[in-house]
């Protein structure tokens, strides 16, 4: 089993959303011995967002003409795609910034959100290509957003992006109200332990 760890905050040690993923992996180790992990640190590697080099993989494979910059950038699309495929779990840290998702996050969906490799269109719509993994999400908030707010559009558009690619196995370890005081941010990491070992323990859903 191959386990994707993916990190997306840029505040290192003072980021809760790292210290929940650690956790994650570190649990599903302890109860899935055997498992590879991969590390992705998309706050010190992240790619460039879409632009005119980076668009290359939507090019045909043989396209000719291409330049050294969208080459290169196809290489990194590759390498990406590769990788999010090659993943049975994906261990997701995913902070909400401004009510969405942190740039570096949203550039590495836009290069795994490939036509041909993780999804299709057919005549009744688009397919999903990279269905068969779980991803786990770790989702931290600052304040408190009730399920369907507007004002929401971090875990929503996760699940949202990640069923369009094909992934029905998607589990959320939330703390929120991290910035409401002391009590408030300790009963969040309680809470989000509590789910971290649900999480990690039910594996019924993977395909091997």
């Amino acid at each position: 089993m191959k386990l994707l760890h993916l990190d997306s905050s840029p505040l290192a040690a003072q980021s809760a959303s790292r210290v929940l993923t650690a956790r994650i992996v570190g649990q599903w180790l302890a109860k899935h011995p055997g498992t590879t992990v991969e590390r992705l640190d998309l706050a010190a590697d992240a790619p460039s967002h879409l632009d005119a080099d980076s668009l290359g993989f939507r090019l045909p494979a043989d396209a000719e003409g291409l330049t050294d910059a969208q080459r290169r950038e196809n290489a990194v699309s590759e390498r990406l795609v590769s990788q999010f495929l090659a993943a049975d779990v994906v261990v997701l840290g995913a902070p909400m910034y401004n009510f969405s998702i942190p740039s570096q996050l949203k550039a590495w969906i836009d290069r795994i959100a490939q036509a041909g490799r993780t999804f299709r269109y057919t005549e009744k719509g688009p397919e999903g290509l990279a269905g068969g993994k779980t991803v786990i999400v770790a989702s931290t908030r600052g304040g408190v957003h009730a399920e369907g707010s507007p004002m929401e559009h971090q875990e929503s558009y996760l699940r949202a992006m990640f069923g369009f690619l094909g992934v029905t196995d998607v589990r959320i370890v939330r703390a929120e109200g991290l910035a409401m005081g002391p009590e408030a941010r300790s009963r969040a990491l309680e809470a989000a332990e509590g789910a971290i070992a649900q999480h990690t323990a039910d594996d019924e859903a993977l395909v091997d």
